[in-house]
């Protein structure tokens, strides 16, 4: 049993100094063990480990660490029939250029959303949202999309982890999220981050499954609640025919 453990936490700190390079695509050594708060030593072992295996590899000159091809051997055998940020790509640009904003695509994991797929507004003056970004699901339209629209039992769980902002009054929360399912969407302004706003609508499968929450962002001086409201149908609409794509 004591084995198994070992075993299993080795594959967890493995993964650990992988997802390293989500946040950026070069480290150091001394980066990845301050990062992930792991011993030099096995960072070091993991990280011999990973590179003979073609997972990273090593500049010998800078001593610093980058993803292997291995990586995307593996990415390339994604299923791209279910691969949401490639077969909604087209019609996040259509709705973007129909509103002139940035467009984003969110799914919920475990207690965050992230990021999938994202199209830029042509303004100068936009918001810009990098794919692969984590977002709590206690603040912006799309977190409350992704909870509002979610199984209660999902609701519940989320709610009650210890990461959950205790500074939140969790039946007024509860009721914000129900007027937010008799809308059918969801706005925020300036709720996470200052000078932006957003409005999302939940995307369903044909099953009726919540698959992701579709978003518009853009500066607070654009995106007024008026025009989020005048926005909202548009957004609402595109995430229905999304939708009807997906098994």
């Amino acid at each position: 049993m004591e084995e198994e453990k070992r075993t299993v936490r080795a594959v967890e700190r493995a993964l650990d100094v992988l997802l390293c390079f989500a946040a950026k695509n070069e480290w150091s050594l001394t980066e990845i063990a301050a990062h992930t708060g792991l011993h030099k030593s096995t960072v070091h072992r993991l990280l011999a480990t990973l590179e003979e295996r073609g997972f990273v590899n090593r500049d010998d000159a800078s001593e610093r660490y980058r993803l292997g091809l291995r990586v995307l051997e593996l990415s390339a055998n994604l299923s791209r029939e279910d691969d949401l940020s490639v077969v909604l790509l087209p019609h996040m640009e259509k709705l973007r250029d129909e509103l002139g904003e940035t467009v984003s695509l969110y799914v919920r994991d475990r207690g965050e959303r992230v990021r999938i797929q994202a199209v830029q507004s042509a303004q100068i003056i936009r918001r810009v949202a990098a794919v692969g970004v984590r977002l709590p699901l206690s603040a912006g339209a799309s977190s409350k999309v992704l909870l509002a629209f979610a199984d209660e039992s999902v609701r519940d769980a989320v709610m009650s982890d210890p990461s959950w902002p205790g500074t939140i009054d969790n039946s007024k929360f509860i009721e914000q999220l129900a007027a937010i399912r008799s809308l059918g969407y969801a706005t925020s302004s300036e709720e996470r981050e200052p000078g932006a706003a957003s409005v999302a609508a939940p995307i369903f499968n044909r099953t009726g499954k919540l698959v992701a929450a579709l978003a518009v962002s853009g500066p607070v001086n654009r995106l007024t609640p008026e025009v989020m409201q005048q926005y909202a149908p548009a957004v609402v609409e595109a995430a229905r025919r999304m939708g009807t794509l997906l098994g």
